[in-house]
C-alpha cells in the first residue's frame, strides 16, 4: 500500500509564507507571479494576496498522455522573461520582467523542463542570452519539491522536501481532497 501524505489548509499557508519569506530573504521580488494549472494556482493566488503581486495562470498538462499547454498561447510570457521588445530587437534592464512560476510539487520535473523548453524555443532559441533567463528573471516556487525529480534547473523557493525514489509517497493537498465523488 502507498504511504499518503496530507496537508491540511493551515500548513498551505504556512508553505506560502515560507516561500515569501524566501523570496524576500533573497531580495527578490517578481513582477507577476504564475500559478500552473491546477495545483499551483492555489498556491500562486494565495503568495499573491500576501504580496500584492499580480497573479496570471498557465496551464501545462503533461499527464493522461496531453503533450503541453492548451489555451491562449503564453509567449508573452516569454518575451517579458527574456526582454524581447517587437520582433527585431532584444533590449535589456526595464523590459526583463521577473517571474515567479509556482506548482504544488516539482514532481517528476517535465512539467517545469517543459516551459523551459517551449519559451526559450519561442523567443530567440539560439541565444545565450536564455542561460542567465533561468534563475535571475524566472523562478521556481512549488510547495514540495521531489528530490529525485530530473528538473534540469533549480527549484529557488520551496518547503516540504521528499524523495519518491527512496519512498514511494502520495501527496494529498486540500483542494483534492474534498470528499467522496
Amino acid at each position: 500500500m502507498i504511504k499518503k501524505h496530507y496537508y491540511s489548509w493551515a500548513d498551505v499557508e504556512r508553505m506560502c509564507v515560507s516561500i515569501v519569506n524566501q523570496m524576500y530573504a533573497d531580495n527578490w521580488r517578481p513582477d507577476y507571479i504564475v500559478g500552473i494549472t491546477r495545483g499551483g494556482n492555489v498556491p500562486a493566488t494565495i503568495i499573491s494576496n500576501m504580496t500584492g503581486i499580480r497573479c496570471e495562470s498557465f496551464k501545462v498538462s503533461l499527464r493522461d498522455g496531453e503533450s503541453g499547454k492548451t489555451g491562449d498561447s503564453m509567449l508573452w510570457m516569454a518575451e517579458d522573461a527574456f526582454g524581447y521588445s517587437d520582433g527585431t530587437k532584444v533590449t535589456a534592464g526595464p523590459l526583463e520582467k521577473k517571474i515567479l512560476i509556482v506548482d504544488d510539487i516539482n514532481d517528476t520535473g517535465a512539467t517545469f523542463n517543459w516551459i523551459i523548453q517551449d519559451w526559450q524555443a519561442s523567443c530567440l532559441p539560439d541565444d545565450p542570452k536564455w542561460n542567465r533567463v533561468w534563475g535571475n528573471n524566472v523562478k521556481f516556487a512549488t510547495l514540495t519539491d521531489n528530490l529525485a525529480s530530473e528538473f534540469n534547473s533549480t527549484i529557488s523557493y520551496s518547503c516540504h522536501d521528499v524523495n519518491k525514489a527512496e519512498e514511494d509517497v502520495w501527496l494529498v493537498y486540500p483542494w483534492e481532497h474534498v470528499g467522496e465523488y
